[in-house]
Parts: C-alpha cells; sequence; structure tokens
C-alpha cells in the first residue's frame, strides 16, 4: 500500500469525549487517594497497635473464645504488688500524646448528632473527593456515565468498613472494630446511591430528550432494577428502621445486596473488576466467623423482671475486657435471633468477681421483644426448679441450663488503662457491662496478677446511673467483689484506689441499696464534665497511710470497708437547689487520665465533649496526657 503519511490529529476542542477511557481513570484516582487516607490513620495508630502487640493483646482474640475443661482453679489469691511500673516517657508515647493534644478538637459533637467533628470531618472530605472525582472534567448533561463508575468504585469501602471481621479492624486489634468503623460503610453506602441516581437520571434525560424508549433493552432494564434495589437498601438501612424492625431490616439487607450484585453485572460490564474485592473481603469474614462459632452450654440467671444473667462456663480465654460476643440462646423457637452483649468480666486468670460462675458473664436487660422472652422463659424455668425442689430457700438465686451459640469476640477498648494512673469510667444503665468488664480487668492487673506489665493506674473513678436503686442489684454482687479486691491492695507497695458512685435519677426505695465497699449513691442527674474536672482539679499528693493515722483519720481499710453513703442530692430536675460534692482523690500531673464512657448517645457524646474541654483548656499537658473511649448502646 502506498504511504499515505502520518494521519490528521484532530484537535481537543472537536474530540468526542469517550467515557470509557477517561472515567476508569477518575475511578483509579478516587481509589488511590482513599487508601492513601486510611494508610494515614493507621500511622497515627502506630503506637497503640505496637503496644497492644507487645503486651500480647492484638491477636489473642483472632480464634474466638477458648474453652478449659479441666477445671482449674481460679480463686482471687492477691499476689505481692510489683514497684516496677511502666513509664510513659518512649518515643511512640510522646507521639501519641501529641496526637491526643492536636486531636482533642474532633471529639466535640453536637446533641442529636451522632458523629462527632472528627468523623463529620471524615464524612465532608470523602463526599467533596467523590464529588470532585464526579464533576471534574466530564460533559455529564451529554454523557452521564462518571457518576456511575465512581458509584462501582464505592464497593471495596462499603464492604471494607461493613464486615465484622475485615481487614482493617484485624490491622488494628481490638477497640477498632466495624462497630467504630462502620459509620463509613453507612455513608459509602449512600454516596454509591447517589452517583447511581445521578447517572440513572441523567441517561434518562437524554433518552426523554432523544426520544429513546427507556425500557426494553437488557442494559436499561437491569439498571433500573440495580437503582431500585440500592435504594431498598438505604431507605432500610436508616436509623428508625435498624432501631426499631431490626431483623427486618437485616433481611432485607442480605437478600437486596446479593440481587444488587447480580442486576449490576448484567447493566455494565466495567463491574467484574470492581465486585471480586467485596466478594473477597466478605469470604474473609465468613471464613473468620467460621473460626469464632461455639456451641456452649450456659446458665440463665433472672434478676427480677429486668434483668437477666447468662453465664457460660469453661470459657476460659480468647476475649479480654471490654469485647461482645453476639449471642444466640436456643429457646422458645428463637434460634435465628442473635444480639450483641458485652462480656462484663475478665478473663478468669484476672477476674477479681468471685461470687459468679467462671468463665463469660453477660447481662440481657428486657428492653425489646427477645430479651423480654428472655427474662420471662429464665423466671418461668426458674419457677419450676424452685417448685420441684423443696430444699432451696425462696431468695436463692436459681440458674436455667440452656444451650447458646457465641459468635465473636468482637471490638474492646481502644485506650489501655493500664497505661493511666488515673482511670474514670462513667456508664449508664445497662452500659455498665462494658465499664464493668474493664474495671475488673484493670483491678485484677493491679492487685490479683501484680502490675506483672507494668500497669501504673493509681486511682479509679467508676460512675454509674441507674433509673432506679433496684437496678443496682443487677451487678452489686460483682461490684462487691471488685471493690474488696482493691481495698485488699491498701496495705501493698502500689495501693489502688477505687470509688464507686451511682447516681439514681427517680427517687424510689433507697432502702434497697445494697453495701458495696467504698461506694455513694446519689440521687442527681449528674454533670459529666464536673465529675471528671473534679477528679483533675486536685494538684496535690494523695496523703499516705501514716498521715491519716496521724491526723486522727479512719484508715483505709476502714474506710474501703464501709457500706454505701446514700446522699440525698436534689438537682433541678427533682425541684432542689442545694448539692454536695464529693472531694475526690487528689491527683498529681503527669500520670495520665483515661476516660471511658459507655451507654446512651447523649451521655457518651457529653463525655466526650468534657474531655475535649479539658484538653482544650491545656490541663490535659498537665496530666500527661488524657485517653478517651466510648461506646454507644445504640443499632
Amino acid at each position: 500500500m502506498p504511504d499515505t503519511g502520518t494521519p490528521p490529529v484532530i484537535p481537543i476542542q472537536f474530540q468526542q469525549y469517550n467515557s470509557y477511557l477517561v472515567d476508569p481513570q477518575w475511578q483509579r484516582k478516587f481509589t488511590i487517594i482513599w487508601p492513601t487516607v486510611l494508610a494515614f490513620f493507621v500511622l497515627l495508630s502506630l503506637p497503640r497497635i505496637v503496644r497492644s502487640v507487645r503486651n500480647g493483646q492484638a491477636y489473642s482474640t483472632l480464634f474466638g473464645v477458648l474453652d478449659d475443661y479441666a477445671g482449674r482453679d481460679y480463686a482471687a489469691i492477691v499476689q505481692p504488688m510489683r514497684a516496677t511500673e511502666r513509664k510513659r516517657t518512649s518515643f511512640l508515647c510522646r507521639i501519641e500524646n501529641v496526637v491526643e493534644q492536636f486531636g482533642s478538637v474532633f471529639y466535640w459533637s453536637l446533641p442529636g448528632l451522632g458523629l462527632n467533628a472528627g468523623q463529620l470531618a471524615i464524612i465532608v472530605g470523602y463526599i467533596v473527593t467523590a464529588v470532585l472525582c464526579i464533576v471534574l472534567d466530564a460533559p455529564l448533561v451529554s454523557n452521564g456515565n462518571r457518576p456511575g463508575f465512581i458509584a462501582l468504585a464505592q464497593f471495596p469501602i462499603v464492604f471494607l468498613f461493613a464486615t465484622k471481621n475485615s481487614v482493617l479492624s484485624l490491622i488494628l486489634g481490638p477497640g477498632n472494630g466495624y462497630e467504630r468503623l462502620n459509620y463509613i460503610h453507612r455513608w459509602s453506602g449512600r454516596i454509591m446511591f447517589l452517583g447511581s441516581a445521578l447517572h440513572g437520571a441523567l441517561w434518562i434525560r437524554n433518552h426523554l430528550q432523544y426520544r429513546i424508549a427507556i425500557i426494553g433493552q437488557q442494559k436499561e432494564m437491569s439498571g433500573i432494577a440495580a437503582l431500585v434495589l440500592l435504594a431498598v437498601i438505604v431507605l432500610s438501612s436508616l436509623g428508625p428502621v435498624r432501631r426499631f424492625c431490626y431483623e427486618v431490616f437485616y433481611i432485607i439487607h442480605m437478600l437486596s445486596f446479593i440481587a444488587f450484585f447480580v442486576a449490576i453485572c448484567y447493566h455494565t460490564i466495567y463491574s467484574s473488576p470492581w465486585i471480586f474485592t467485596p466478594l473477597a473481603l466478605y469470604g474473609l469474614d465468613l471464613l473468620m466467623r467460621m473460626f469464632r462459632h461455639r456451641i456452649k452450654d450456659a446458665v440463665l440467671v433472672p434478676i427480677g423482671n429486668q434483668m437477666t444473667l447468662v453465664h457460660i462456663p469453661y470459657a476460659t480465654s480468647g476475649w479480654i475486657a471490654g469485647q461482645h460476643v453476639r449471642l444466640r440462646v436456643f429457646f422458645s423457637g428463637r434460634v435465628f435471633e442473635s444480639h450483641p452483649l458485652s462480656v462484663f468480666s475478665a478473663p478468669p486468670d484476672v477476674s477479681c468477681i468471685t461470687s459468679m460462675p467462671t468463665g463469660i458473664s453477660l447481662g440481657v436487660r428486657a428492653v425489646g421483644d427477645w430479651s423480654k422472652a428472655l427474662n420471662s422463659f429464665a423466671n418461668q424455668g426458674v419457677a419450676e426448679i424452685r417448685a420441684r425442689s423443696q430444699e432451696k430457700h425462696a431468695d436463692d438465686p436459681l440458674e436455667l441450663p440452656v444451650q447458646v451459640m457465641v459468635d465473636g469476640p468482637y471490638g474492646g477498648c481502644s485506650v489501655d488503662l493500664g497505661g493511666y494512673e488515673t482511670v474514670v469510667l462513667i456508664a449508664g444503665g445497662s452500659g455498665i457491662t462494658f465499664t464493668l468488664g474493664l474495671l475488673d480487668d484493670i483491678v485484677g492487673r493491679c492487685v490479683r496478677k501484680g502490675r506483672e506489665n507494668g500497669e501504673r493506674t493509681r486511682r479509679i473513678e467508676f460512675a454509674w446511673c441507674v433509673r432506679s436503686f433496684g437496678s443496682i442489684d443487677w451487678f452489686a454482687p460483682a461490684l462487691m467483689d471488685i471493690a474488696r479486691a482493691a481495698a485488699s491492695s491498701s496495705t501493698s507497695v502500689a495501693p489502688l484506689d477505687l470509688h464507686i458512685s451511682i447516681y439514681v435519677t427517680c427517687l424510689c426505695d433507697p432502702e434497697s441499696v445494697p453495701p458495696i465497699p467504698n461506694c455513694d449513691v446519689m440521687i442527681i442527674r449528674p454533670s459529666l464534665y464536673k465529675v471528671i474536672v473534679d477528679l483533675t482539679s486536685q494538684y496535690s499528693e494523695t496523703p499516705s497511710k501514716t498521715d491519716l493515722l496521724q491526723s486522727g483519720s479512719s484508715s483505709p481499710e476502714s474506710e474501703k470497708s464501709a457500706p454505701c453513703d446514700i446522699e440525698m442530692v436534689y438537682s433541678e430536675a427533682f425541684g432542689g437547689s442545694s448539692s454536695t460534692s464529693r472531694k475526690l482523690p487528689s491527683m498529681q500531673g503527669g500520670g495520665g487520665l483515661a476516660v471511658c464512657a459507655s451507654g446512651p448517645l447523649g451521655m457518651t457524646q457529653e463525655a466526650a465533649n468534657a474531655v475535649a474541654r479539658i484538653q482544650m483548656s491545656g490541663r490535659a499537658s498537665w496530666l500527661g496526657g488524657v485517653g478517651l473511649h466510648t461506646e454507644v448502646f445504640m443499632l
């Protein structure tokens, strides 16, 4: 053939936009941006990850709850205290303190908003990045493919932050599980829906403009089906639906996303690379769940009509304090329901609780259909056992044997309490199951284990807000055991000062308060900021035992063994104007303060705002750093 020369080059302004060449490039740009940001946050978490690897907690829960059928004795024997303690002067700890100082502003949150400032910043940055990738250099009016391509790029994010056993939670370790990262899953799903809706709306507009049939071709039919399914997924996952119809939400969620996968694959051939990563992530989650599922014998102990304790004996390791499991109880045809419950006891080699069976202990408050049915089932079973046995006293707690399926553990506390001199644990209602497990763990590590890992905790303030005095009976035996164990350390080299404050928010029967050592019961709605500030406002050193005896004060032993003091403190909510405040233990600077709050969203947000105020006021530098972990009890 004759050589006709170089073909002419079409000027850029006259070139036709090639969506299938340009738009995948923007997909790749988006996919480069979000892993880079994610790697940055993992780098910030590196000090905590290294510390958890060193103390053996990072991967101790990888294969679920472990059993011990040898019947070993785990009596709470107090070991001699060690004078050594862990120093927070290493390079990694200094980095962590700097991150905490500059990150304090991100703890702030507005009432009624489920996200704090840090989470809002992440979501806003995420939305801005997705929008820019959609609109930059894209002729959306004539070609609406770009939003569809960016919607496909959301698949890895949606599944990475949705699965319970994700790669990210395995890297970050306990305390950063799916329950803390799930908000990114929800918002990435909404961005996927908005991109898909924009993509579909633009093409429907073009079909109407050029009088092209919308319905008829397989591509259009499958696209509309995928958009409808995605809309069903997003609408059914809104907060009110999850809270009031969780089982309906779960079933719709699982069936719809499978159908959506099929529809999107029929809609476009460009979906195939993006669905492999979600399938791999979901497959990893299912594989890890196979290793974490256990069917075990358990006993139910009903505490009135409001609380049911579930004890799983022989489960002696494979979880750490602050984690939760998904529990499925085989009773009354409800074998298909599983619910997340926090473990309120530490592993037996650490736990100070001796009045309850050895193993995993869970608390189920009767507030929903399943929990009320479980409480009724337990009460009926215990009543039948008591009727058959004449030897049992009417007031003795009885146990109803059942079989359960345990999936987990998951979650945990992102703050190592042993690295802080002062610890504040705040709980609201049944949120005590989380903080009680942390309390049992840190007291056991300091008292039973003799601070063998260099725990430096010296004082603990445990605050619990309940609606009635009768609610204190739910966990009174456990609190008594832990308080006695802490009191026994008063004569050791490194004593542990534990004080328990119970705030009752209604005027009920004060005679039902159990005698918990070193515990105050107050009728008040507390200000969490005031509780934390009062604890950190004492700048002098704590008086020694000798000074107390010489000044004529009672000894720590007699003080800690005293029963609860009921302070009738009235706030404006009860029509009163007077108030009393307890003089909290003084503290030295530089030891660090850890705050853990668990309960309703409003309480945890109030605790986070209090910590933010302390950090921004400059007091955190004197304290030696402030660590914060919040656990919200909501769907």
